[in-house]
């Protein structure tokens, strides 16, 4: 049998999930469900429609602000207000010029009459109020700014962790291959370490095998039975593991389909040049923004030194009663207020507020630029970890894979050997589980690979 093709067929099956009863998700399903669930995925996108209300919201302060505001005082004290006609009363009673009877009479009635209004007890008020903004040393439009850069942020957080999610599905996937390929390998070794301790035992009964090649037997089956169990155990904390990275609950009923990436399938290295990463990696254009956002706050608390003009016009109504029930009709000549003001206001002094706010707002703008060249650094870090860990993966499959070679031509020739009688047959069970070890090995050696593989992927911004 061809040693190529040993390795071939393991790859084929040793690295493919099982299969039973119940709902089956491949990766892609997998990543598309965990997508769908995900909390931190959905944490973001809220995020992001936050950050869009935040930048209609900054529209909304370039438009008009209208204002409507009624009061109803009650005033306790005053006597009912009665309109009078003394005046006139008296002109006419002592026989005044009629001019006095007929103008000035009713004219100084009227006057008392209105100065005594302003004493009912029931005052009630309606007033309308447009207010424009005309100047505010920029704080709209650099609002705006901010609202918008805000906004790419988020929109790329979201790119950003979709991509991490992926990631954590993707590792969580194959360490379950893993694990579901080892429980399904050790329990074939099981049966077949089962078959050679009950040969071991019908050969010492009848004397052709001695006492200790039984106990080697038992003990090679109780030290797998032990893997066994132990890989079961791994395996439900891992299917748990990747149920929880999709956003599922717990369900015995769910299996996975799967293979691991083949690693002789040629694959493009990644583009590891630090002029490319810095495009591609979400977490530098966040700090990106996050700068521009610094700087425009500036401005922003900057504007504390310069005036605010604002154009104001409202109307109002007022109604004064001895009873709130009784209203007198609106009448624009009479009891309707109309104005239109030019507002001109501009701080003279705050205690220094507005001085302080500059200096935090440039001190924050420092801050993110140091994040953003210490992130720059912590990139090539990363990179260069990732890059050697991948190496160092690339080193352990030829090695493992030599060694899957070496166990399948060392089983062969002591296979050969027991048949005609030239060698024990626990020497042929050593030889047997020797090649198990080396390719669960070897398999762990592709896992790693494949987790590698996607780290530099990850760590350069192609992922």
């Amino acid at each position: 049998m061809s040693r190529q093709f040993v390795i071939l067929t393991f790859l084929a099956i040793s690295f493919a999930i099982p299969s039973w009863a119940g709902k089956t998700y491949t990766r892609d399903e997998a990543i598309k469900t965990a997508l769908e669930n995900s909390s931190d995925i959905k944490t973001a996108e809220e995020e992001l429609v936050s950050a869009n209300s935040q930048v209609k919201g900054g529209y909304g302060r370039a438009y008009p602000s209208v204002d409507l505001s009624a009061t109803v005082t009650r005033i306790f004290g005053l006597d009912d207000v009665k309109n009078t006609t003394d005046i006139t009363d008296a002109a006419t009673t002592m026989g005044a010029e009629p001019f006095d009877a007929v103008v000035a009479g009713p004219a100084l009635d009227g006057l008392i009459n209105g100065m005594k209004a302003q004493g009912y007890r029931w005052q009630s008020k309606v007033d309308l109020t447009v207010t424009q903004v005309l100047y505010a040393a920029g704080q709209v439009g650099t609002g705006i700014d901010i609202a918008k850069s805000y906004k790419r942020l988020k929109e790329v957080n979201l790119d950003n962790t979709k991509a991490t999610v992926r990631y954590d599905v993707e590792k969580a996937f194959n360490d379950l291959i893993v694990l579901d390929s080892t429980v399904a390998f050790t329990e074939a070794s099981v049966a077949q370490v089962q078959e050679h301790t009950n040969y071991a035992k019908s050969a010492y009964e009848s004397g052709l095998a001695g006492e200790l090649d039984v106990i080697r037997a038992q003990l090679a089956l109780d030290e797998l039975q032990s893997k066994l169990e132990s890989a079961k155990k791994g395996r439900v904390l891992a299917r748990n593991n990747l149920l929880n990275t999709m956003g599922m609950p717990y369900d015995s009923e769910v299996e996975f389909q799967g293979e691991l990436r083949n690693p002789e399938d040629n694959l493009p290295y990644p583009d590891t040049s630090m002029a490319s990463v810095k495009k591609r990696r979400k977490e530098l254009l966040m700090l990106e923004e996050t700068e521009n956002m610094m700087e425009k706050k500036i401005d922003i608390s900057s504007a504390g030194y310069k005036p605010t003009v604002a154009l104001i016009g409202g109307v109002g109504y007022k109604n004064n009663q001895n009873e709130f029930y009784k209203w007198d009709a609106p009448d624009w000549d009479k009891n309707i207020n109309k104005y239109i003001a030019l507002n001109v206001s501009m701080n003279l002094f705050n205690g220094m507020q507005t001085r302080e706010n500059v200096v935090q707002s440039k001190s924050d703008l420092r801050n993110t630029q140091i994040q953003k060249e210490t992130a720059e650094r912590g990139f090539r870090m990363q990179i260069e970890a990732c890059a050697n860990t991948l190496a160092d993966a690339e080193t352990q499959l030829e090695l493992k894979k030599r060694s899957v070679e070496l166990a399948q031509k060392n089983l062969e020739l002591t296979e050969a050997a027991y048949k005609v009688g030239k060698e024990t047959q626990l020497n042929y069970l050593d030889a047997t589980m020797s090649l198990r070890n080396a390719k669960l090995d070897y398999m762990n050696a592709v896992c790693n690979w494949n987790n590698a593989y996607n780290a530099l992927l990850q760590a350069t911004g192609e992922y």
